[in-house]
């Protein structure tokens, strides 16, 4: 059977089509990404402007068609904090609806973690033991911690690199004033989330999802020793902190000649570095290890294995 997830977060639309069967690892077969940046086209109401929701209905018009051609056989709709936090959310959903042909799934923050959880913890396996994940979107921040599949707290708080972009780092580039309030927010922002994480024993693993982390991994991490298969970085807090200054005083088109930086993300690189910086110096956490697997294979597989029942009936969510 090939499903297909269409993403529809904060800075792309994007989509994942997998041959899947009961018991078995999703095989890809395509992944398509349309880059939207909602937050660029938010009012001073917290509204989605017209251009933006084209923006959207194209793009979401755009990946129904590449379905149809990948002869996707059920196509698995969500949408994440910008969509669902926007003022005329309602009238967005309906039109990305129209667009579609059919339901659109609205993930709240608690759903998008548990999800994301679910996908690391069948990538990394249960010999892995505890497991923290940190991952950072556009519009949220993600986390979740636990032994099993379904983890003992998950929360989701509004620092997604494109919010915090849009909030605290609008000049581009930013400098270190805007990085050093944006900083003093997050912490702020992150303080009660690490005081439910110090009520749980120590991780064995701390793990890092989404496109951001995975860029800068890339810019400054090193492959996990040792290991032979699949690719598998780490990412050590240090060499993040050390890079933060260096960003903050390139402007966004220099950004993209860096390592790991796309073009997608050059923007929003900065707010995504400094977020993730002051989440893992307020947990105390030296380095994190990066998952190929996120919220789209943690919808594949909760789809998977409740043989087809909507993503918020499935059990624990």
């Amino acid at each position: 059977m090939r499903l297909g997830v269409l993403d529809i977060g904060s800075n792309t639309v994007h989509l994942l089509a997998a041959d899947v069967r009961p018991g078995g690892r999703p095989l890809a077969s395509t992944s398509d990404r349309t880059v939207v940046r909602l937050m660029r086209f938010l009012d001073a109401d917290g509204a989605i402007s017209e251009d933006g929701v084209r923006a959207l209905v194209d793009a979401v018009t755009r990946a129904r068609e590449i379905a149809a051609v990948e002869q996707v056989d059920a196509l698995l709709a969500t949408a994440t904090s910008a969509v669902r936090e926007a003022a005329n959310g309602a009238d967005v959903i309906a039109r990305i609806e129209a667009a579609l042909g059919q339901e659109l799934r609205v993930l709240d923050g608690d759903t998008e973690a548990r999800l994301t959880f679910l996908a690391v913890r069948r990538w990394f396996g249960w010999s892995a033991g505890r497991l923290l994940l940190l991952d950072i979107g556009g519009g949220s921040f993600e986390f979740a911690a636990g032994a099993d599949e379904l983890p003992d707290i998950a929360a989701s708080v509004p620092l997604g690199a494109g919010r915090m972009t849009v909030q605290f780092l609008p000049d581009d580039p930013p400098g270190e004033p805007a990085v050093a309030r944006l900083r003093a927010h997050a912490e702020a922002v992150i303080a009660p989330v690490a005081a439910q994480l110090a009520s749980l024993p120590r991780p064995d693993h701390v793990v890092g999802s989404s496109k951001a982390i995975r860029s800068l991994a890339r810019l400054v991490g090193y492959p996990v020793p040792g290991w032979s298969g699949i690719d598998r970085m780490l990412l050590p807090r240090d060499a993040l902190g050390s890079w933060i200054p260096r960003l903050a005083r390139i402007p966004a088109s220099a950004r993209q000649e860096l390592p790991g930086i796309t073009a997608d993300r050059t923007f929003q690189i900065v707010a995504a570095a400094v977020s993730l910086h002051t989440a893992m110096t307020v947990l105390d956490l030296p380095e994190l290890e990066v998952s190929p697997w996120a919220l789209r294979e943690g919808v594949l597989l909760r789809y998977i294995e409740t043989l087809g029942a909507p993503v918020e009936d499935a059990p624990g969510q």
